[in-house]
């Protein structure tokens, strides 16, 4: 689907049917740290670097979820923690009790050898225009490293319909998109996993959607390109 319908889905699944946004953020942020895990070395740190947004709600929900497990993980965000609204705010104060390390963009200087994972979750499907620093920054910062990149939902940079890059994009070694697949996700380099954020098919049959659910007894599937 396009960013447009994908906002359509989202709208109808909150406005309508009474789903919460932290409840979708909740599972997105849970089997993207099972994808960490799964590209992660042992003993290997974790780096989440995080928007403002639902996506950024979602990799510190991931963060959350790394730290239960005695993963090392730390939560770098693009602005002043004190500055973050709406369910990201919540997510960094649920990190904060937990003494999840969070810092800003500022403090991030990562080295070309730095082997940590890295989960993008800057900027999600509502991408509208070039990214700007300090977003800009923190990709190239990402891109720069030798571990691997973990993207939740889009690749941060990308446009989710027609993915072009929007000044700079994350080169992912992995997508773990949400939902359903964005048309944007084609020219996508690294593997693509499909992630159900428990949006009941109601909501697609409303806005006419032809939606057969793909999962079986999975929470995710890989998806061939």
């Amino acid at each position: 689907m396009t960013a447009d319908e994908m906002r359509d889905v989202d709208r109808i699944a909150v406005t309508e049917v009474g789903l919460r946004l932290l409840q979708m953020m909740e599972n997105a942020g849970r089997i993207l740290a099972w994808h960490v895990r799964d590209v992660r070395t042992e003993g290997t740190a974790v780096v989440v670097v995080a928007g403002t947004g639902g996506n950024g709600g979602g990799g510190m929900a991931c963060a959350r979820h790394l730290a239960n497990r005695a993963i090392p993980v730390e939560v770098v965000v693009d602005r002043s923690p004190e500055d973050l609204t709406g369910a990201a705010a919540t997510q960094h104060r649920i990190l904060d009790r937990m003494g999840v390390p969070v810092i800003t963009e500022r403090e991030w200087v990562p080295q070309s050898d730095d082997e940590r994972v890295v989960v993008d979750s800057l900027v999600g499907y509502g991408l509208d225009g070039e990214v700007r620093s300090p977003v800009s920054q923190l990709i190239e910062r990402t891109n720069e490293r030798s571990g691997p990149v973990v993207s939740l939902d889009v690749p941060s940079g990308r446009d989710a319909t027609t993915g072009d890059v929007l000044g700079t994009a994350v080169t992912p070694d992995r997508t773990v998109t949400l939902a359903l697949p964005k048309t944007g996700l084609e020219s996508v380099p690294g593997t693509l996993y499909l992630a159900d954020i428990s949006i009941p098919q109601m909501v697609y049959e409303r806005l006419g959607i032809e939606y057969d659910r793909p999962f079986g007894h999975s929470d995710w599937v890989e998806l061939e390109r």
